[in-house]
């Protein structure tokens, strides 16, 4: 990792350089071109985090004042402590920083921002095929053993 690397959270004037970052993790996950997020929901993420009434949150990675990472956490309340849980659920470094320590000081400030809420626990998922990222997630913390099941509604 670089003596240049900051992390820090998110700024209302970083979203020129936010967006591009958004973009590409969206499309990583097949949200692009015909598929891409409608407009007002990259809108609507943008904005919580800078209101107050929202638990949702941003960092992102800067060197030498270009942002080459982003994650995006919550915080949201649970049945089995009194604390709440922080979930991790957007992280994403651009092309050129990976490999270089900025996902894991992303990660590492999600802990610190979940100890300061008062969370005794991080987690997140990933898709099953990214196993670049799963080398990184198995040195950071452990596999729960869950899995996760949905349906649109």
């Amino acid at each position: 990792m670089t003596d240049a690397l900051r992390i820090r959270p998110i700024a209302r004037d970083d979203y020129e350089q936010w967006l591009p970052l958004w973009d590409g993790y969206n499309a990583f996950y097949g949200r692009s071109g015909a598929t891409a997020l409608d407009p007002a929901i990259t809108a609507m993420t943008w904005s919580r985090f800078f209101d107050g009434y929202e638990p949702v949150h941003a960092l992102v990675a800067e060197i030498h004042g270009r942002l080459v990472g982003l994650t995006h956490y919550l915080f949201h309340r649970n049945t089995t402590a009194i604390g709440p849980n922080c979930y991790l659920q957007d992280l994403f470094t651009s092309e050129a920083a990976r490999g270089k320590g900025v996902g894991a000081a992303l990660i590492e400030g999600v802990y610190e921002a979940a100890r300061q809420a008062g969370s005794t626990r991080v987690y997140w998922q990933t898709h099953e095929t990214n196993e670049t990222a799963m080398k990184l997630y198995d040195k950071v913390a452990e596999k729960s053993g869950f899995l996760v099941y949905r349906k649109m509604v």
